[in-house]
């Protein structure tokens, strides 16, 4: 006998996984996981537009592929880490006042 299982899950197109019919990331809730220490209860609580299925459902997908999605976790992180140097820069910010104060 085979079953099939609905995973909650869709890939787009640049192979980035996310909870079928919600705007949420599997690293989002992954994150939520890692940082918080969230339950599938407690992220449902906190995040009541998403179903407990759909949780289990991300959270199933990420131990089934951990590797690439930490990797994208890290590139992600890495990311965000340059653009708030970046975004700290006095010189940039002042570039970005003038900029503004020109429109």
């Amino acid at each position: 006998m085979n079953a099939v299982f609905n995973t909650q899950i869709e890939l787009d197109e640049r192979g980035v996984a996310w909870v079928a019919g919600a705007k949420v990331k599997v690293t989002e809730i992954v994150l939520d996981k890692l940082a918080y220490g969230w339950s599938p209860e407690e992220t449902h609580f906190q995040h009541p537009s998403l179903s407990l299925a759909q949780i289990h459902g991300a959270l199933t997908y990420y131990y089934e592929n951990q590797d690439r999605l930490d990797n994208q976790i890290e590139q992600g992180l890495e990311e965000a880490g340059k653009l708030a140097l970046h975004a700290s820069d006095a010189g940039f910010r002042r570039r970005l006042i003038d900029l503004k104060r020109s429109l």
